[in-house]
């Protein structure tokens, strides 16, 4: 293992500062935004606002990258996201925190692009799962720490924003000082939406769905327990996040194996099914105990954040040779989609029933994929077993490896047959 790591340690580092400083802002801004006072409707724009400029990082990063390198867009991008991270402490405004957010979207999808570019091609067939399994480890518990960061200060000071621009700033100089050479400029892939479609209806509009409800998770969630969690404050607010985001992690293994050993839509359906009566509990009687909200955290993210895996595995068992990596971009872009209306969707939900709304909210996505998947379950029969491709464990949706490229032509990607690496915040 040591050989493995030993050539990508620095990166490694710099990805751990950058995702901790990450973690800690994307709880911290939706608290601070509510304690001034913005409308949730404003809140749910800031979430919109960053997967908007997530999607246009994978359209033009690969241009970025090609212009100056691998490290010096690692570097470019790092003191970007860093000094937005403080202008967000300065700039108290909706409008500015809307385009803040749209800039840190821009630089965490061309950071991903640049990271896992470099993962990719410093592994090899042989360690290449060990070396994205402890890349998601990293992912998970610097993401939980960042969050968890809430509460070692107030909300509304200047230092929890320096902290999150400092670890991200930190972020550059392992990758600044490294000796190791940068890889080969990032390939395009063409995005045929319509043949994705075909291939796996389930797969699609699942990581659709995904996009929809995880994505206002992320964006409105922080609210629903600040306005649940008075008496606990941010500590509760951190615990509520992270419960969420270790559960899924939990989840990813034994539900992933099952649906190897099934019909990964019966699989899809449970999860659907688990995640909306999570979501309608959270609404009805997370209010009447502390305590019920964070086991509802914990069993949403347990249900809710697996479905992205089982979506992406379902699509790859559909897959024909040479294509994992259009299937993996398409997915990506389809889940960016869901995620820049779905917060705008819940932001209304919210209004109308307050902040249970989310939940509700959500839970209606999740029962209209079970009933999808359920209908289409009907209409086609599952895919051999010589088709079936393994589960790979996910959580966060930042697969970037290719670039997406409306102009490319299909075949024309120059990437290999192999699959690259499954696709959480």
């Amino acid at each position: 293992m040591t050989r493995a790591l030993a050539p990508i340690a620095a990166l490694l580092l710099s990805v751990a500062l950058l995702l901790m400083g990450n973690g800690l802002q994307g709880t911290l801004l939706p608290v601070r935004a509510q304690l001034e006072l913005f409308s949730t409707l404003d809140i749910g724009i800031l979430g919109s606002s960053y997967f908007l400029g997530f999607a246009a990082g994978c359209y033009l990063g690969a241009y970025v990258v090609r212009r100056a390198g691998h490290i010096r867009t690692f570097t470019a991008m790092v003191s970007l996201a860093s000094a937005v991270a403080l202008a967000h402490a300065l700039l108290l405004h909706p409008l500015l925190w809307w385009l803040f957010r749209a800039l840190t979207g821009f630089c965490f999808a061309v950071l991903y692009m640049v990271i896992e570019s470099w993962l990719n091609e410093k592994s090899t067939n042989e360690n290449r799962g060990l070396v994205f399994s402890i890349y998601t480890i990293i992912n998970l518990t610097v993401v939980t720490i960042g969050q968890m960061m809430l509460t070692l200060g107030s909300p509304t000071a200047f230092p929890l924003f320096a902290v999150a621009s400092i670890l991200v700033s930190l972020a550059a100089v392992p990758v600044a000082l490294t000796k190791a050479p940068a890889p080969a400029p990032i390939a395009t892939v063409h995005i045929r939406v319509r043949h994705l479609y075909k291939l796996s209806p389930v797969g699609f509009v699942g990581a659709l769905a995904v996009g929809l409800a995880n994505g206002s998770f992320w964006s409105l969630a922080p609210v629903f327990a600040q306005s649940k969690l008075l008496a606990v404050g941010t500590a509760g607010i951190a615990l509520f996040m992270s419960l969420a985001v270790i559960a899924g992690a939990a989840g990813q293994w034994p539900l992933g194996r099952v649906s190897d050993r099934m019909d990964r839509r019966k699989v899809i359906v449970i999860v659907c099914v688990g995640a909306a009566l999570a979501g309608i509990s959270m609404g009805a009687f997370g209010a009447k105990w502390d305590v019920a909200i964070f086991v509802f955290s914990f069993l949403f993210g347990l249900f809710a954040f697996p479905l992205y895996s089982l979506s992406a595995a379902h699509m790859n068992d559909s897959v024909e040779t040479g294509g994992f990596v259009e299937a993996s971009s398409g997915l990506l872009l389809l889940y960016a989609a869901g995620a820049i209306v779905g917060p705008l969707f819940a932001s209304v939900a919210m209004r109308l029933s307050g902040p249970e709304g989310l939940f509700f909210y959500t839970s209606a996505v999740h029962v209209l994929m079970a009933m999808f998947a359920v209908y289409r379950m009907r209409r086609r029969a599952r895919p051999s077993e010589e088709e079936r491709e393994p589960f790979v464990d996910s959580i966060r949706v930042a697969q970037t490896v290719a670039t997406i490229d409306p102009l490319a032509k299909p075949g024309d990607d120059g990437i290999s047959d192999q699959r690259p690496s499954s696709p959480a915040s």
